[in-house]
């Protein structure tokens, strides 16, 4: 008899949907498994911004502990939550396939009067001291890629899980917050008050969901393997490598994107400075049997850049 494979997972509804899924899928599989509710420091503290936690593992750390106290044998998380180099003792075992990688939009009011004002980017409406525009987000990704775009907008801190966080758009004077779409659709919470920001880059592996267990169990290892999703696996090591390759943290303003296009992949990646004044990107297609090293020379391409270089070594010594 197959032993209960015990998956952990943090306590936010957005948690346990993706552990739920994993649960069923592995349910599937032929295995027997349950869930085990793993409190992070992320969810515990929901009041400091995340760039000044540091929030290298933040979400991660509690589950890894888990993991290796043999409390749980699996552990579901946001990929992009991840870090870019595993605790020691601890393997990917699945990169389930990829949902939106999109960034939206949350906003109060009415659409056309929101699209209109964020469309129309004229030196006369953004640039001066009378905007009064206000976008609410923890990321310093999302935080510097707004600033870039619009410089006189003000950003506010936003904490909690998706629920808090909408319901505090209501209970302030801002005029959106900015959320992951896939972390709204999977829990059909995206309010029909919302919009694609079809200009801003994604976090490395956002909405993907990967699976981690231990490197010496093999049960847990065959039993959600076979969900591996290739092209999500193959797309978000890119993007990640580009992460790794130019800092390693998900708390800097560094974002990444590779999807397949025919027998191509198309990758997109920058770096901005905290404060959205400066941005260094790169664009590359390349056929995919040639794409394994894609992230990493991106990054190395960027990193020939003075001025990048410059941003990545601030970020490293405010740290």
């Amino acid at each position: 008899m197959k032993p209960i494979i015990k998956i952990g997972t943090r306590e936010s509804e957005l948690a346990v949907w993706q552990a739920t899924s994993v649960q069923s899928l592995v349910r599937q599989q032929g295995f027997d498994a349950e869930l085990i509710f793993i409190k992070s420091e992320g969810d515990v503290d929901v009041v400091t911004p995340l760039y000044e936690i540091g929030v290298q593992g933040i979400f991660t750390k509690a589950l890894d502990a888990a993991l290796l106290n043999y409390k749980i044998d699996l552990a579901v998380h946001s990929m992009k939550d991840v870090p870019t180099q595993l605790a020691s003792g601890i393997r990917r075992a699945a990169v389930l396939k990829r949902a939106s990688y999109n960034d939206i939009l949350v906003f109060k009011g009415q659409k056309n009067y929101i699209e209109n004002e964020l469309n129309n980017i004229q030196p006369s409406i953004f640039n001066n001291q009378f905007s009064r525009f206000t976008i609410a987000t923890s990321s310093t990704r999302r935080k510097a890629q707004w600033l870039h775009r619009y410089p006189n907008h003000q950003i506010e801190n936003l904490r909690g899980n998706v629920n808090t966080r909408l319901r505090k758009i209501q209970e302030n004077n801002w005029n959106g917050a900015i959320f992951a779409a896939a972390g709204l659709e999977r829990i059909h919470l995206r309010p029909e008050n919302s919009i694609d920001l079809d200009w801003m880059l994604p976090a490395p592996a956002q909405g993907a969901i990967t699976v981690s267990c231990r490197e010496n169990d093999e049960d847990s290892f065959e039993a959600v393997h076979l969900l591996n999703d290739e092209a999500t696996e193959k797309c978000t090591k890119i993007e990640r490598d580009f992460l790794k390759t130019l800092l390693g943290g998900c708390s800097t303003p560094i974002s990444a994107l590779a999807v397949f296009e025919n027998d191509k992949i198309v990758f997109k990646g920058n770096i901005c400075s905290p404060d959205g004044k400066e941005m260094f990107d790169i664009h590359k297609e390349i056929d995919i049997e040639n794409a394994d090293d894609l992230g990493i020379i991106s990054a190395k391409e960027l990193l020939q850049d003075e001025e990048a270089k410059k941003i990545i070594y601030s970020i490293r010594n405010a740290k």
